[in-house]
């Protein structure tokens, strides 16, 4: 039997092509080695506030670009988060079994406190409802990065406690430190990373930029003086961020790459980056399309989630008694 795997999607911004290479490309091949669940964490992207039509809207296109991306519906559980209605009421129970201090030194509460004194009593508590999603579908690994690890060894710490206190309801999950993908970084400053959440739009080269806008982004790229297409993101940070592009989308070496344009000017390497872009956004955009209203993505929820609440209505029945909460 596979291992089970959970993985949320936290609707927010835009979907960029450095989320394309370090992140759902490495779905898509682990996705033949476990059971997947994949759901769309749309209550935790209200623990700060949003623009209600930006995040409807935010919630299909993530599920219809993770599909054109190549995320299989018959290999993963997809489904969105708010529609099992017995996740907030685990949430609470779990809440009651954790402490204050526990979650007040998460790194991200930490940080995103500091910038705005009103925070909400969700930023505190979500970590509470990522244990939640977690532990409802007994995963035994969570794929994370080194950053999130805390989160599933708070998630491992609140189900242990439960463990001991109530009896044996939850399996123990373990991070999954994933491999980590090629990182693609800003097009304007290649020092820090393309996000999603970036102000200036002319760094980042979002999954539904019309492929002709991409191509002037790629093209107007910083690079450097020297007109070498060598890799060294220390002293050549532009180029070899293109390199990087390049590479990922060709499946091609770092080492070929450089070799197939040793005679090349920056020009015309930037011109070839960009027919390699615009060729793989006019891809999955064209399955984008065709997927984003469409009964198809309806379907796919309404399965994924008719089996995520025959789960959670199990393990909230289950906790229910052995806490006591029963006529």
């Amino acid at each position: 039997m596979k291992k089970i795997t959970l993985t949320g999607l936290k609707p927010t911004g835009s979907l960029t092509l450095g989320n394309y290479i370090g992140s759902i490309s490495q779905m898509v091949k682990m996705q033949d080695e476990y059971k997947n669940y994949l759901f769309i964490a749309d209550m935790h992207a209200i623990t700060v506030p949003n623009d209600r039509e930006a995040l409807h809207k935010n919630i299909k296109d993530f599920i219809a670009l993770y599909l054109a991306c190549g995320i299989d519906p018959k290999k993963n559980v997809i489904y969105l988060q708010s529609d099992i209605e017995y996740i907030p009421s685990i949430s609470w129970l779990l809440e009651c079994n954790t402490y204050y201090g526990e979650l007040s030194r998460m790194i991200q509460f930490k940080e995103k406190s500091k910038q705005n004194a009103n925070f909400s009593v969700g930023l505190l508590t979500y970590p509470v409802l990522m244990a939640t999603d977690i532990l409802v579908v007994d995963a035994d690994y969570v794929p994370v990065g080194i950053d999130q690890k805390q989160h599933v060894e708070l998630t491992r710490d609140i189900a242990i406690r439960f463990n001991n206190r109530y009896g044996e309801v939850f399996k123990i999950p373990e991070p999954l430190i994933t491999k980590v993908g090629t990182k693609v970084n800003d097009l304007v400053d290649p020092t820090k990373k393309m996000s999603k959440t970036e102000e200036n739009p002319k760094g980042v080269i979002g999954l539904l930029d019309p492929p002709e806008v991409a191509r002037k982004k790629i093209m107007s790229a910083t690079t450097d003086s020297e007109m070498s297409i060598k890799y060294n993101p220390e002293t050549k940070p532009g180029i070899s961020n293109l390199i990087s592009i390049y590479s990922a989308l060709t499946d091609t070496s770092i080492s070929d790459v450089e070799a197939k344009f040793k005679d090349a000017n920056y020009g015309e390497f930037k011109r070839n980056v960009a027919d390699v872009v615009c060729e793989f956004l006019e891809r999955i955009q064209k399955r984008y399309h065709e997927l984003v209203d469409s009964e198809e993505i309806e379907e796919i929820l309404r399965n994924g989630a008719n089996e995520v609440r025959e789960l959670a209505k199990k393990k909230y029945e289950v906790m229910r008694k052995q806490i006591g909460l029963y006529r």
